[in-house]
């Protein structure tokens, strides 16, 4: 086993980490969302007829994905 000081002096060392699961691209996600972004929901809002020109994008109401 390399010690770890060793590794970080060594000049031409190869450094190299994995990336966790969960910082991987949106393109990788397989599973559906369940949790909207703000303009998602606000475009869900607007074809449902909720949300209107002029009302505040802060605190809108909780908004499940279409199916």
């Amino acid at each position: 086993m390399v010690d770890f000081v060793d590794y970080c002096r060594r000049p031409n060392a190869l450094k190299v980490m994995s990336q966790h699961r969960s910082l991987k691209g949106a393109s990788t996600i397989q599973t559906k969302r369940n949790v909207l972004k703000r303009f998602e929901r606000v475009e869900l809002l607007k074809k449902r007829g909720v949300f209107k020109p002029g009302d505040r994008v802060i605190g809108l109401p909780k908004t499940k994905p279409d199916e």
